[in-house]
């Protein structure tokens, strides 16, 4: 009897530490996405989408957590040592059960249907964001394993940093150089695809000051780890002063020096072009600049004369 007792307790102590384990683990997750992730949006876009997944994972518990409470009830209730429980093995139907049974996960189904429906039409990654500033325009070419941004109405480029002002939206034109990836900044919200020879549209704000991670969200080969960058929300005036202090400074990207930073590379350091050639963007989107050097692949050929 002393020898159950003592293992029960062993037994307890254990649970209880992996509890206090799992609660850490859970409070440490929370606590690093509030400070850098989707839970901490520094602009409306990811705002929305944060109240959308928060809406969204309410109205889900509220389903799951009384189907928990129910299925642990349901259990103590008809365990062997209850005798009020009552044993009817020829009952087969009530139709206040089938009610709730199927009645409430079709309104939860509706209810986020409907959430989901609206959200992605005031989401929509092309439209405008409502604003009395006019938009920063900002074309996006995603390389190998680097990005690299464009101002074309600033005339200088950037690799590896994006620079905005605060306050003020953006708006993205967004295109591959090499194969499909995705543009993310998890704080502002709405991730997209980047393609080869075809155009996409994003609008994003910032209207909070600070730096940013940036980052690949599609795995695009071996340099994929270092495909990141960073996000400097500045205020309107020293953005200003950045665009201007930039423009005729370093060196120029044209077709040349574009081809040399098409090269494959990884943790590419930031830089920018003081000029830009004109139409730069459009090339790439059209193809009509020098190919991207990549080395042939490796596999599949002969190694010391023997045949494939």
């Amino acid at each position: 009897m002393q020898a159950t007792v003592g293992h029960d307790d062993r037994l307890r102590a254990r649970l209880i530490r992996h509890a206090a384990r799992c609660h850490l683990a859970v409070a440490a997750f929370l606590l690093a996405g509030c400070n850098r992730g989707i839970l901490d949006p520094v602009g409306p876009v990811a705002a929305q989408e944060k109240q959308l997944l928060i809406n969204s994972t309410a109205i889900m518990l509220a389903i799951i957590i009384p189907t928990m409470i129910a299925t642990i009830g349901v259990a103590w209730w008809y365990r062997r040592g209850n005798a009020k429980a009552t044993y009817r093995p020829d009952w087969e139907y009530s139709g206040a059960v089938e009610m709730v049974v199927w009645g409430i996960p079709i309104l939860t189904i509706m209810l986020l249907g409907g959430i989901a429906w609206i959200g992605s039409h005031n989401l929509e990654p092309s439209k405008p964001l409502p604003s009395d500033k006019p938009p920063l325009n900002v074309e996006v070419v995603s390389l190998d394993w680097k990005w690299l941004f464009i101002y074309p109405d600033q005339g200088i480029a950037t690799v590896n940093q994006l620079v905005v002002p605060a306050g003020t939206p953006v708006s993205y034109r967004l295109t591959s150089a090499t194969v499909w990836n995705v543009f993310w900044v998890p704080q502002m919200g709405t991730m997209i695809y980047t393609m080869p020879r075809m155009t996409t549209r994003l609008n994003l704000q910032a209207d909070r000051l600070g730096s940013f991670n940036g980052l690949s969200g599609h795995f695009s080969g071996d340099g994929f780890p270092g495909m990141q960058f960073q996000v400097r929300s500045l205020p309107p005036d020293q953005f200003a002063l950045w665009a201007q202090g930039s423009r005729g400074t370093g060196p120029a990207l044209d077709s040349r020096s574009y081809a040399e930073l098409s090269k494959p590379s990884s943790y590419v350091k930031p830089m920018t072009y003081g000029a830009v050639a004109p139409g730069l963007f459009e090339a790439i989107v059209a193809n009509r600049v020098p190919p991207n050097p990549v080395p042939p692949p490796q596999h599949n050929r002969p190694v010391n004369g023997s045949k494939p």
